[in-house]
């Protein structure tokens, strides 16, 4: 079973030719809505991958609270523990412009409201081997609850330390393991650095410190690991991005799957991999997370 403690929101997106400067009014030429929230994104990822998977967290009594986990529940994952709370779902609103770039607002709503309670609840009723999935997008105290109390009962943890916050520094120690992209990673080490060598030595540099298990995530150039005094590397599938907005969740919630199902660690890194480079063949988060037998198909 995976627990996965996050958010969920919903993904209002406009797009237009360009993106307006302050104060300016410009016409859009699309609008759609998407199911989001890392913490969603993550679950859905991980019961796609053929876990048991629950969802704990909060949504708002609004109009976007079911459409917010529509696909979770279609999914056949336990949404028990999410609580809905008087007030707004989390928002994200989203403005794509013609060349690619965006700005995102992110509302938290419910989110906000996700408690120690509420994670502490979630770790009580889990037992020692279980994995709980954690990313930044709920409040810091719920995430530390939640990291204490699994190693102190035996559940391994996995922290997403995205979306980056000022927090990271104190709460990554707390994980089994921590994912990061490379501008993550590059807050953790206190040193950035470009080149896949380089990275790869501040990884292995960082890991011997800490003795934490440390994954990063590089986009087209695979992912980097460091593990029991080991470290390796998996590549990327070659492929034609259309939409990257999923492939970091799609990851991490594949990665969950193979190691509570006892995954060889390798194997689940690059199963975990193949499945992000399959989520940015289509657009959107969570419509673009593939399925188990697509991932299994391709490698």
């Amino acid at each position: 079973m995976i627990t996965v403690i996050g958010s969920i929101n919903m993904d209002l997106i406009g797009t237009t030719a360009r993106l307006p400067a302050p104060g300016e009014t410009v016409s859009g030429s699309d609008f759609t809505t998407a199911p989001g929230g890392k913490g969603a994104n993550q679950a859905l990822a991980a019961r796609r991958a053929g876990a048991s998977t629950k969802m704990v967290g909060a949504a708002g009594n609004d109009a976007f609270a079911a459409e917010a986990l529509a696909l979770l529940e279609a999914a056949g994952a336990d949404l028990g523990s999410v609580r809905r709370l008087e007030g707004a779902t989390g928002i994200a609103l989203i403005l794509v412009g013609g060349d690619g770039e965006n700005v995102i607002v992110v509302i938290p709503g419910a989110n906000g409201k996700v408690t120690p309670e509420d994670a502490g609840d979630a770790i009580a009723a889990m037992s020692p081997g279980d994995t709980v999935l954690l990313q930044m997008e709920i409040p810091e105290a719920a995430v530390r609850a939640a990291l204490e109390a699994a190693r102190a009962k035996g559940v391994r943890s996995i922290l997403n330390i995205a979306p980056l916050t000022d927090t990271v520094e104190r709460l990554a120690p707390l994980a089994d393991i921590v994912i990061a992209n490379e501008t993550e990673f590059a807050r953790l080490s206190g040193r950035p650095v470009e080149a896949l060598d380089e990275v790869k030595a501040e990884l292995e540099a960082l890991h011997a410190r800490s003795g934490q298990c440390l994954i990063i995530t590089l986009g087209g150039d695979g992912v980097l690991w460091a593990r029991d005094g080991i470290s390796g590397h998996v590549p990327s599938l070659k492929i034609t991005p259309v939409d990257t907005v999923g492939a970091g969740d799609t990851f991490c919630g594949y990665l969950a799957q193979g190691l509570d199902a006892g995954m060889a660690f390798e194997q689940a890194v690059r199963r975990a991999a193949a499945a992000g480079a399959l989520a940015c063949l289509t657009p959107g988060a969570q419509p673009s997370i593939p399925l188990a037998e697509d991932v299994d198909a391709r490698l």
